[in-house]
């Protein structure tokens, strides 16, 4: 049974979707559960694929192409997840701050953070600080994550944790922000909760920020 899940694995990493897609339907056929499908197959290749990008052992364009057999993978196993009662680690949402249109990072971060098993509702780019606080009030999420790559826009992140006091809810959350000109020391000089450099180590953050809320 290892073996079929180490061969996701190793293909997931090698990025190639139509033969995980194959071998997660052998490995459901062969009645193995999708939950272990899932966690030693798919996200154990996700997890190697985030920690050689963090070496900067592989790029960008090898990262996309593991998570697009990720998400094969996960498409097949979705229906039977839910039967098997699986749990998300955490509820995720993200995205880029208003005024700012750029999404590659904030999109290798959704990768990453569904690599960990979190949920994420991704909101995509242009975000207004109120609707982060919306969505993470109404879906019940722990943590709103915030990306920015312009110096003119860091200033709304500030928004996004005031919007938190405004609603209520600043004790039920925990606010990530990262992008190229955000720093751990403008993270706590907005009173925000953690600042992450690259996208693997927001996954990281994201999912123990989750465990200690749980």
């Amino acid at each position: 049974m290892m073996s079929i899940l180490n061969d996701i694995s190793e293909n997931l990493q090698r990025g190639k979707a139509k033969v995980v897609k194959e071998l997660v339907q052998q490995a459901i056929d062969q009645g193995i559960s999708a939950k272990e499908i899932l966690e030693d197959g798919l996200l154990a290749g996700m997890s190697v694929v985030g920690e050689k990008f963090k070496n900067n052992e592989v790029f960008v364009p090898e990262v996309l192409v593991a998570a697009r057999a990720m998400n094969m993978g996960t498409a097949l196993l979705k229906p039977l997840l839910a039967g098997d009662g699986v749990e998300s680690h955490g509820k995720v949402v993200l995205g880029t701050i208003k005024g700012d249109l750029h999404d590659i990072g904030k999109n290798l971060v959704k990768m990453m953070m569904e690599g960990k098993g979190l949920e994420v509702i991704d909101l995509g780019t242009d975000v207004a600080p109120e609707k982060y606080v919306e969505v993470a009030k109404n879906e019940g999420c722990q943590i709103i994550a915030c990306s920015s790559l312009l110096t003119t826009t860091m200033g709304m992140m500030e928004d996004v944790v005031k919007a938190a006091e405004a609603a209520g809810i600043r004790d039920q959350v925990k606010i990530m922000v990262g992008g190229a000109p955000v720093t751990d020391e403008f993270c706590k000089k907005i009173g925000a909760d953690k600042y992450t450099a690259d996208a693997a180590s927001a996954a990281d953050a994201a999912l123990e920020l989750c465990e200690a809320m749980a």
